[in-house]
């Protein structure tokens, strides 16, 4: 009908708005922080050397696209301060000590546990915090590429992707994975803005680590830390901290929260949940106005029209000393279902009872076959 809205009955879309912006906040967020954190340990009992090998890596790091920007600075760091350490002998942690790296093909097997119920419950609850970082990381990576590149991704395609290839990693022994945020806005940045940019950096470390293992473990730990302190500098979302003052108070509590947790998992399902939470109190108020006009009252609803609006809507109206006629605008609110209609309906009961007559007007079509289906034609009319 000419000038009406016409609105989706159902309020999933904003909820689901609102759950993604805050998994995508807590997603940019935790990762920079728990990737921080995470190096800190590599300076517990370290000597000068080790501060002043993580400062070099940091200078050159910054300071190299200066002189050029066709090799990335990050490899050439790593390099240089490996040279150092390794001519100069200095008593500093390398790749190797930290661990073994095998230098064999993984072999295809299954995995030797009982195929039971038991099992089942007791690897559940690690999978499902793996899904729940794991897709939201990879979604919201897909997400910040696709804004960088100008491209669009299809993220039921990369959701699918991920999920078939941690079930053929993990037969082959390996670990379960995602798109990382901060490797991959570094790789668009140096000029990989295609997906044969990551086969080609996948295939590059298993020929570096099979070939020249022995290479691999002479690599400096203190570049290594110098690397990632700028890849969580260089991908930490400033802005949100710069500007927390300036958030509503409930946003800045639940950023805080969530980031306190110290656990990505917990921190997005906190995240999330609280954010709904305080989405749900937000839109759970409407407004209303009314005015005479002649034998009249003109009452004009604003705001969400659903089951936590219910209660106010109905004591909005004053039953008994309106005049004959009375008109509701619905044209700056949203009635989002079924449940919302028959609390109409219970408004017009109430006036006539009291032999008034009630007008509804600004409702979208799908509010009148709702209207109709109910039968609250028969007993009011609508514009």
């Amino acid at each position: 009908m000419p000038g009406f809205k016409v609105y989706a009955v159902s309020i999933e879309p904003l909820l689901l708005f609102e759950q993604r912006r805050w998994a995508i906040q807590s997603s940019i967020i935790l990762p920079r922080i728990s990737l921080f954190t995470t190096l800190l340990p590599q300076f517990i009992g370290a000597n000068w050397l080790m501060y002043a090998m993580v400062s070099g890596t940091l200078a050159i790091i910054y300071l190299f696209p200066f002189i050029t920007k066709a090799v990335p600075s990050a490899f050439v760091v790593i390099i240089f301060m490996t040279i150092v350490s390794f001519t100069l002998y200095l008593d500093l942690k390398t790749v190797g000590d930290m661990g073994q790296i095998t230098q064999s093909l993984p072999k295809f097997h299954l995995p030797a546990v009982p195929f039971s119920l038991d099992t089942l419950l007791i690897v559940f609850p690690t999978s499902l915090a793996i899904v729940i970082v794991g897709l939201t990381e990879s979604l919201v990576t897909a997400t910040i590429i696709d804004e960088m590149t100008g491209t669009s991704s299809n993220k039921n395609r990369e959701a699918r992707g991920q999920g078939i290839a941690n079930i053929v990693s993990g037969l082959f022994g390996g670990m379960a994975g995602c798109g990382m945020i901060g490797q991959s806005v570094i790789n668009v940045q140096s000029g990989g803005g295609k997906r044969l940019s990551t086969l080609a950096a996948g295939v590059f470390l298993s020929v570096l680590i099979m070939l020249l293992g022995d290479v691999v473990k002479q690599v400096l730990m203190a570049a290594l830390v110098g690397v990632m302190v700028t890849v969580s500098i260089g991908t930490f979302d400033w802005h949100s901290v710069r500007h927390i003052h300036k958030y509503p108070l409930s946003e800045a509590v639940i950023m805080i929260l969530t980031v306190y947790t110290k656990n990505l998992a917990i921190g997005v399902v906190l995240g999330v949940a609280l954010s709904a939470l305080v989405f749900g109190w937000k839109i759970a108020h409407i407004k209303s106005s009314s005015k005479i006009e002649g034998n009249k009252n003109i009452y004009t609803i604003s705001g969400q029209m659903f089951f936590g609006t219910t209660n106010y809507f109905l004591t909005v109206f004053d039953y008994e000393h309106d005049p004959d006629q009375i008109e509701i605008d619905f044209t700056h609110s949203h009635i989002w279902d079924h449940s919302r209609v028959t609390a109409i309906g219970k408004v017009i009961e109430k006036y006539e009872s009291h032999h008034k007559k009630v007008i509804l007007v600004g409702l979208n079509e799908e509010i009148h076959r709702m209207i109709d289906r109910i039968g609250l034609q028969s007993v009011s009319s609508y514009e």
